[in-house]
């Protein structure tokens, strides 16, 4: 009780601080429309006044500049919601190594995250600042006098922020569980109002349950206005992305009903599997552009053409559009001998090669120059980056049926994974328990799913990451010595000092 009671003093104390140095540097300004001294700026939240004086976008073309600029920062922004999402959640399991020997990477191999990681803090921002951009179009379209902008539009739009807000507020809560959650846009910080808006600047967490079933309330608010899913543009956030969102969220939640019905809500849209598996990643026959956009299978992808390529695929490996631009320094996200070995062990010969290249290069930090792996699903400036795809779902609605005890059927789907890249159904041995069979759904997972991102989720969803982890260097001689072992604690990483200074409302995850 002492500590708690001390805790909260300290806050209080930290709270009079800023207060007063921001009324200060308020009194000294020549103007008070200032962004405030935190990691939030003015658009994180917004207020409900819609009177003639609150209005900020005075017609359609104004607001839909806002709304158009959030597929802009999809598509341009990747380094929290797929750079760093891929390398934190494959280089902190048995699918990869970091690749180089940053101070800011080698940390996410060896399980020696603390607060102080800038790559961690650069997601903290850049989600927060992806919400706020959303929270923009969410709370000021209604209110936009302009007789000509239709309503049906207007709802359009919406949803879609709706939806592209949800997506970011997952996976932050994903990575560091309980948050701030902002969902209005303060008003401008001055003399006179910074008591009442302070708490909108500098929020309490709110539980990741509840930010959650936050998620969950946007999304179905989104729905029956959000756009169909279009397979000739899978660019779009349509309402399949909304139902695998939500399928993804029941599943961190355990409501395995909930997750099966989404996932064939985005079924039911047309998502099935591509017949070639190789299609999905592959590059033309002229190297000079993706194999396949749009496909069958794609449910959300951010595409680049000649001219406005991916950056993304340098921190990769080679780039087979121009091999020798940006090969001259070590990769991250270096595949694992273990997850090498996993490909092998199941003659697994098509996604390893769609997964896996080996080339030669200037390093040899885990394996020799001359023959060394790199991750390969996205081997060009021009590949499309695939957020969300249908095996992923075919595979997560096989561990839902388990959970309820229909293991026939789930097995029935791992198979149709599997005989997509020419494998053998699974065998008594791999179906002959419920044990088995959600070991045979994991490692389906694995192998399918392979350096993509999604590896350090599973493993935490099935209760597993501390034996896979803890057990690494016995099985991998490649991978660098663990700092510290696991704890069921480290499935969160630790919320950025940076974050900790500015909002003393802010408490350290357990652990770090």
């Amino acid at each position: 009780m002492m500590k708690c009671y001390n805790d909260k003093k300290v806050n209080v104390m930290k709270r009079n601080n800023i207060i007063f140095i921001l009324v200060a540097v308020l009194m000294a300004s020549c103007s008070l429309n200032i962004a405030p001294v935190s990691d939030q700026s003015e658009l994180n939240l917004s207020t409900n006044d819609t009177s003639s004086t609150r209005i900020k976008y005075k017609d359609r073309a104004a607001i839909q500049a806002v709304y158009e600029n959030l597929y802009q920062v999809m598509r341009d922004r990747q380094e929290h919601w797929y750079l760093d999402y891929l390398l934190f959640g494959e280089a902190r399991t048995d699918n990869a190594y970091a690749g180089t020997t940053g101070a800011e990477v080698v940390p996410v191999e060896t399980n020696a995250l603390d607060a102080s990681n800038p790559d961690i803090a650069r997601d903290w921002d850049r989600y927060l600042e992806d919400i706020a951009k959303a929270n923009v179009v969410i709370t000021n379209i209604d209110s936009v006098p302009d007789p000509a902008f239709a309503e049906s539009e207007r709802r359009q739009w919406k949803a879609e922020a709706l939806i592209f807000r949800s997506m970011m507020i997952f996976d932050l809560a994903h990575w560091f569980g309980n948050i701030p959650l902002n969902l209005q846009e303060a008003p401008d910080i001055t003399a006179d109002n910074i008591e009442q808006v302070y708490d909108l600047y500098f929020p309490e967490t709110t539980q990741q349950e509840d930010v959650y079933q936050q998620v969950i309330s946007d999304l179905n608010a989104a729905l029956p206005y959000a756009p169909k899913l279009n397979a000739s543009d899978k660019t779009r956030l349509s309402t399949a992305v909304a139902n695998t969102l939500l399928a993804k969220v029941y599943a961190e939640l355990g409501n395995w009903d909930q997750v099966i019905k989404y996932c064939d809500d985005v079924f039911a849209e047309g998502i099935s599997l591509e017949p070639n598996y190789e299609d999905l990643f592959g590059f033309d026959a002229d190297l000079k552009d993706a194999k396949l956009r749009n496909s069958r299978e794609s449910i959300l992808e951010m595409q680049y053409f000649t001219g406005s390529g991916s950056w993304v695929t340098w921190m990769f490996g080679r780039d087979m559009n121009d091999p020798e631009y940006n090969f001259t320094w070590a990769k991250w996200i270096t595949p694992s001998r273990d997850l090498i070995a996993a490909f092998e062990k199941e003659k697994d010969v098509v996604r390893m090669n769609q997964t896996i290249v080996w080339d030669q290069c200037a390093w040899s930090n885990y394996y020799p120059a001359n023959h060394y792996p790199f991750m390969y699903k996205c081997r060009s400036a021009y590949n499309s980056i695939i957020k969300y795809r249908g095996a992923d779902l075919i595979l997560l609605k096989a561990e839902a049926l388990a959970h309820k005890g229909q293991l026939a059927d789930a097995v029935a789907l791992v198979n149709q994974i599997r005989q997509r890249v020419k494998l053998a159904d699974l065998s008594a041995s791999q179906t002959g328990s419920e044990e088995a069979v959600f070991a045979a759904i994991l490692n389906e997972r694995r192998l399918e799913l392979a350096l993509e991102g999604q590896r350090l989720f599973d493993l935490v969803r099935f209760g597993k990451l501390l034996e896979v982890m803890n057990t690494i260097n016995q099985r991998d001689e490649g991978r660098l010595p663990q700092s510290r072992p696991f704890v069921e604690a480290h499935r969160l990483m630790p919320i950025p000092q940076t974050a900790l200074d500015q909002n003393p409302n802010l408490v350290q995850n357990e652990g770090y």
